[in-house]
């Protein structure tokens, strides 16, 4: 690291089950040093990095920071995201954005406001075969998109004990389109652009849950391509893999298909498979977390700021307004 690239000191605010993958990732990057941790459980902020605290407030007035990984659940995002804000500290953020829209809106608002970048760390787009679907639509590999579907399937929510990862899980009043699709969401705004409207189905399967653990959305685009995502976590995938389902984007001309492998498909022709098994889903929180320090180093702005991913947790809300009332919701 040259004397014009120094390394940015960062703190990392939450240290449980998904905290331990981005940290993971923030060890194997250059340029970086989490030097802080922060986490309910002391012991946890103690194995994470040199200095453990159990208070953000208090990790933030004590050290010289020049980024924060916020890696805690929603109800405290937009908390954490106004003490950084106050003492002018970039943040990474963890989806889901906020519990609910009115949060999401404040966190927005308070960023722009403030200009201090603030970036909502959505993993799913950073997957390389999604960036390699892209780069094949792009070059008209398909020709003009014109649908698409996601399936998602993750067998580990049945039983009296579902979601051993995240137990709290079992708790939330709403679960699988908040915590899960809400990535195939913003990886379809990512693929074919803006939505323009919404049409969603759930359904509880496992009685001991609070929340849906099956759903069914409906997706049009502005562009006028249209797609479904279809997700459940009570069923394993048809081939097991980092893609947790598999994924089809049909154009007038061909189409790809994405194997829960993560090898991509044009037409019935292998043309690519992931080049590395190292870290979270082809090490997508890696590729997050560097597109995050390579925009605060050059001041360009983030993939998914918060202004920009507003948009993704719009449509995620109007799933839910959509599923009560049966309605398409128009955005």
């Amino acid at each position: 690291m040259t004397e014009s690239m120094p390394i940015l000191r960062g703190a990392l605010i939450g240290c449980g089950y998904f905290g331990q993958i981005q940290l993971e990732a923030w060890r194997r990057m250059e340029g970086v040093e989490i030097v802080a941790a922060c986490d309910q459980d002391r012991a946890k902020a103690q194995a994470a990095a040199p200095r453990a605290y159990t208070d953000a407030a208090e990790l933030l007035r004590s050290e010289e920071l020049d980024f924060i990984d916020i890696a805690t659940r929603p109800d405290t995002h937009l908390q954490l995201v106004r003490l950084a804000i106050e003492r002018r500290i970039p943040a990474i953020c963890q989806k889901p954005m906020a519990p609910d829209l009115q949060s999401a809106t404040e966190m927005t608002s308070i960023a722009e406001c403030s200009e201090v970048p603030v970036m909502i760390h959505e993993n799913w787009r950073w997957q390389p075969w999604y960036r390699e679907a892209l780069r094949r639509i792009r070059a008209g590999e398909i020709g003009k998109p014109v649908s698409y579907r996601f399936r998602h399937r993750q067998r580990d929510g049945l039983g009296a004990t579902p979601y051993p990862n995240q137990p709290y899980f079992k708790d939330m009043p709403r679960l699988l389109i908040y915590e899960t699709l809400v990535h195939y969401i913003d990886t379809a705004r990512f693929l074919f652009g803006d939505i323009a409207g919404v049409y969603a189905r759930t359904r509880r399967k496992n009685p001991v849950i609070q929340g849906e653990d099956g759903a069914l959305i409906l997706l049009d685009h502005a562009a006028g391509t249209a797609g479904v995502i279809d997700g459940n976590r009570y069923m394993n995938p048809e081939q097991p893999g980092p893609a947790m389902g598999e994924a089809w984007f049909e154009g007038d001309e061909n189409w790809i298909r994405i194997e829960g492998t993560g090898r991509l498909y044009l037409g019935a022709d292998l043309v690519w498979e992931p080049a590395s098994t190292e870290g979270y889903k082809g090490d997508s929180v890696k590729a997050t977390q560097q597109h995050f320090i390579d925009c605060l180093r050059s001041g360009e702005p983030f993939e998914t700021g918060t202004t920009a991913y507003l948009e993704t947790f719009k449509a995620m809300e109007a799933a839910y307004r959509s599923s009560a009332t049966g309605e398409r919701v128009a955005l």
